[in-house]
């Protein structure tokens, strides 16, 4: 298979521009949330096993057009985030931003068991935000910030779980997608010091956008529609997912630092 053609359709899994639009275009239509379950995890792992596996000289052969087109793809969706309301395409415009980020340790060379890790690592706290989205949709017949105030009175359970997996979503300290994006930002710092500075970038913009989905969803006047709040059983699974993410983190903080 000619390596262009290897690139269009790893394209299509690590996303870059325009060929981003058919993953967000499917996932926007997918209904129920254990589908886009899992399209989060299988989708950025078959990109990764088209490219390691299609070629006996990865990395050589990646064209150096590849970096600065995942770059601006990612930067693109980066700041299309500031702007969606609807939880579900916010985290699959999360996703993309975040997974065409990942030809940059493609490029450079990392292990395939890294790189499996990197897809994983940055899409599990998506999982557990489509399942959160989920519960918004059942108890409120949709899951888009400003329909709703004031979620910390009326479910405060279900509050402090929803900003936690968002914190953990956009690269917050101890979790697996912090480690990543740093060591992503270092060891393209030395080499291409212009790249890192619009990982950077990329990285405040997403933080920017989580801040704006928590405003969205929990502040403001209390919702007349009362609801059932998250069960303490509810809580501890996630509260379980949480944890283990965050040991997760630190592993891979420890093992890539």
């Amino acid at each position: 298979m000619p390596d262009l053609m290897i690139i269009l359709l790893a394209a299509i899994f690590l996303p870059l521009f325009p060929l981003s639009m058919v993953f967000n275009a499917l996932f926007d239509k997918l209904k129920y949330a254990w589908l886009r379950v899992l399209v989060l995890i299988a989708w950025p792992l078959i990109g990764v096993l088209i490219v390691v596996k299609s070629n006996s000289s990865f990395p050589e052969w990646i064209p150096e057009w590849v970096i600065p087109l995942a770059l601006s793809t990612s930067l693109l969706y980066s700041l299309r985030l500031l702007t969606l309301r609807d939880v579900n395409q916010w985290s699959g415009f999360l996703a993309t931003s975040l997974w065409a980020l990942l030809w940059l340790p493609l490029v450079q060379g990392a292990s395939v068991n890294l790189l499996v890790w990197f897809a994983i690592g940055m899409s599990l706290p998506l999982v557990l935000l489509v399942l959160l989205s989920a519960f918004l949709e059942k108890r409120f017949g949709a899951a888009y910030t400003g329909l709703y105030g004031g979620l910390a009175r009326t479910v405060p359970r279900f509050t402090a779980i929803l900003i936690t997996v968002i914190a953990a979503a956009v690269a917050t300290p101890l979790f697996p997608t912090f480690f990543i994006l740093f060591d992503m930002v270092v060891e393209t710092l030395s080499i291409m010091p212009l790249a890192a500075m619009v990982l950077l970038v990329i990285w405040l913009l997403l933080s920017w956008a989580g801040a704006l989905l928590v405003q969205g969803l929990i502040v403001g006047r209390e919702s007349k529609v009362k609801v059932a709040d998250f069960n303490y059983a509810t809580i501890g699974l996630f509260s379980i997912a949480l944890l283990a993410l965050m040991i997760s983190g630190i592993y891979t903080g420890m093992v890539i630092l």
